[in-house]
Formats: C-alpha cells, structure tokens, sequence
C-alpha cells in the first residue's frame, strides 16, 4: 500500500446520509493506512488533524441571501473556497473526492478551474441531480426536462436553493456545463436510476459506476425492545407504521401519512413520524405519534426493530438510506416507486412493496391485509450494506489511480502525482 496517495473528500456536512457516507469511506482509508482528509462546508468542528471545517458562517448567510436576488448558487462564497483552496495546496492531493457541493459554502466556478489546472482527478459522487441541472435538485416531481438541453423559466424556481427574484436556470445550467466538462473526473451515482438520468444530460460522456449506499449492519439490525424506551413502550400492541427522514420538506410525502391516518383505526394501529421540526410537530393531527431527529441511535434502531412497517411515501428522492436501514432491522417497507427507492428491493417482493406515488390507500390495505411476524430478522441484501459499498469505493479508487498512472507514463505528470510505481490501496 502506497501511503504517499491523498485524497481529500468535500460535503457540505459532516452529517446526514451524504456526510456519513463521507466519513465513512475516509476512516475506511485512514484504516488501510491511506492519507484521507474529511472537509465540510459547516455542521460542526473539525475534532482531529485529518478534517477540515471551512465554516465561513457569515460567507454562507451572504451565499444564502445572494442566491435568494439572483439565483446564481454556487457562484458566491468566494473567502471560503480561497480557504480551501489553500488547503488543497497544502496536502496535495492525488484524488478530490466530491458529494455535495451546493449548500452555500464554496464557489464552484473557482474550485473546477483550480482542479483542472492543477489536473487533480475528481471522483464525484452525486446524491441528487443539481449538477447538471439549472436550478433544482430534483424535477421528476414536476416531470420538468429542460435540463436535457438547457434550462429556462424554472417553474421550481421558489424550490431549493430558491430564489425569490431572479430566474437564472438558462445561466446556471450553460456555466455549470462549461465548468464540470473538460474535466478528469469519474462520476458515482447510488442506483441505476440516477444512472440512466445522467445519461441524459451534458455529463454522459464521462465514465459512471454505480455503487449503491450502504449501511453497518453491527448498528441497523433486529435487536431487542429495551423497556425503558418510553416511546416504544407507549405503543402497546397495536401494529406499527413508521416514517423516519432527516427533515420532511414537501417532496418527502407527509402530507400522505395525515392521509394514511385517516384510513386505519387509532385502536389498532399506531403511526409514528421521525425527524420533524418543531411548526409540523406543532401542527401533526392527532393519532400521529410526531417526533424530532432521534440523536440516539440506539433508540432509532429500536424503534425500527418495533415497527412492522416503513412507509417511504418519497415523490421525489435519489437512494433513500432510510428504506436501507428499515431493512436492515427486520422491517418491511412501502414506498414509493420514486427515484432508485425501489432498488433497495432487489427485484424481489418479500421484504416489500412498490406503490405507485401518491397510492395511499393501497398502502393501507396491505397494513390491514399483511400479517406481520413477531420474530425479526435482518432482511438487507448483502450488496446494500456499508462494507459492500466501501469495498467498491476502493476498488474504484484503484482504477482510477491506476488509469492516471498509465496516462501518465513516460512523462513528468506520473511523478508530480505519485512519486511512486505502487498506486494499489489495498
């Protein structure tokens, strides 16, 4: 193992599903004695020499503010990417491993023109559909396909990242062509469905592999009702529904829970919804157990393994890794065919359902209909678990280095990169 190769990873959180697949794919490198370095744009400080928080706050409330006038996101932000810039030159390093990179922290125009002089090779994995887009990160909600061959007048322009005054789609769309072409970079998306849509847009011609997101089965896993669970214990014997998102903005479905609430008596059947802010608390119906973000895992994981269903009533998603986790626990799950939700599935029915969007009510009467066991056990395929993906995340690593070492032999690029024949990580 060549312990001279770095990579540096970028997200713009060290949390939430893009930031955890982050993290873990750079402490599985630093496990394997690989110099990896974690960089975010904010969420929290860096807690040892191998991460980096650019956490320029008041860049990114400028960011924000600009991008709400002109629509332009990812054009602001210019003190923070100088920031990182600087730390790039400091570690030299061979790969530059992108997730996301819209979220108000750095400017991409002049991190894609440093890359590319500096012919450092990107990996960038893609958890939603921003990148080739002019505005939105998602569209499939609305059917919008202009951003096939160039986007104008958004009609998701009050969407995330919104703009309340501008429209800039046709701007947008034309800049983020120019800059992510000409580019050495091998492009990763979670499920084939996102594949097959990159495969219609100006980033078709570069190579993709598809590595589906992975969770750790030591965590997510059948386990034990603990009786001091209050939450868990308040639900008695009633057959359990359960919902569970990082946050429930509009394109998450929960609108269809009120809905499914409304179908199913509150005697018999219990729904429990995880991960709302404290205004859809406020406002859930009754007969709807509302939570906030549950910190503790272990008391997430226990109220998995309690539920018989999951419902994921997604109408506009990439990989979901909530339906992973469900799964992972025993759980069987419903959830809309959206996105690569379905994929989670494997072509295989047994351990769910694939509803078409919006179909509430047959969800409810495969809750009345199913009968539900009382003993779990783990029900994830193997090649959706977090060593399967890590596994293909350095598997990937070797093929990129090695096919930048062929480019490279005969000439000086081969040294500047690598300094050495052995470029193998593992």
């Amino acid at each position: 193992m060549n312990k001279n190769i770095t990579i540096v990873h970028i997200n713009t959180f060290p949390y939430k599903a893009p930031g955890t697949i982050m993290l873990s794919i750079h402490q599985r490198l630093k496990d394997d004695g690989v110099t990896s370095y974690a960089v975010w744009g904010r969420g929290r400080n860096a807690a040892n020499p191998s991460e980096f928080d650019i956490n320029d706050s008041l860049g990114v409330k400028f960011h924000g503010v600009y991008t709400r006038l002109t629509d332009k996101t990812g054009f602001a932000s210019k003190r923070a990417t100088r920031k990182l810039i600087r730390f790039l030159e400091e570690k030299k390093p061979d790969i530059v491993h992108i997730h996301n990179i819209h979220g108000y922290y750095v400017n991409i125009e002049m991190l894609f023109s440093y890359l590319r002089n500096k012919g450092i090779r990107i990996v960038w994995t893609l958890h939603d559909c921003w990148s080739f887009t002019g505005h939105c990160a998602y569209f499939d909600r609305i059917g919008c396909s202009k951003w096939k061959s160039g986007c104008s007048l958004c009609p998701q322009k009050n969407t995330y990242p919104a703009s309340m005054l501008l429209d800039a789609s046709d701007w947008n769309w034309r800049h983020k062509r120019e800059l992510f072409l000409n580019q050495d970079i091998t492009i990763v998306v979670p499920c084939n469905w996102l594949k097959n849509v990159v495969q219609q847009s100006f980033l078709k011609d570069y190579n993709m592999k598809v590595i589906y997101n992975g969770v750790d089965t030591s965590i997510f896993r059948p386990v034990k009702i603990n009786n001091a669970n209050r939450i868990v214990c308040s639900l008695a014997q009633k057959t359990v529904i359960l919902g569970v998102a990082s946050e429930w903005t509009e394109r998450k479905g929960l609108k269809d829970f009120v809905k499914l609430r409304r179908l199913l008596p509150e005697e018999e059947f219990a729904i429990v919804v995880v991960g709302l802010d404290a205004h859809q608390i406020e406002n859930m119906p009754n007969g709807i157990v509302a939570l906030a973000r549950i910190g503790n895992i272990d008391e997430l994981v226990e109220l998995y393994s309690r539920a018989d269903f999951f419902f994921n009533p997604t109408y506009e998603d990439n990989f979901p890794t909530t339906n992973l986790e469900a799964l992972a626990c025993g759980t069987k799950i419903i959830t809309y065919d959206t996105g690569g939700s379905a994929e989670c599935l494997n072509g295989g029915s047994e351990n769910g359902w694939v509803l078409p969007k919006g179909a509430v009510d047959k969800a409810a009467l495969i809750i009345r209909r199913t009968k539900v066991s009382s003993s779990k056990q783990n029900r994830l395929d193997e090649m959706f678990s977090k060593n399967k993906m890590l596994d293909s995340y350095i598997e990937l690593y070797d093929a990129v280095l090695a096919h930048r070492m062929k480019q490279g032999a005969g000439n000086n690029e081969k040294n500047r990169y690598f300094g050495s024949e052995n470029v193998k990580l593992r």
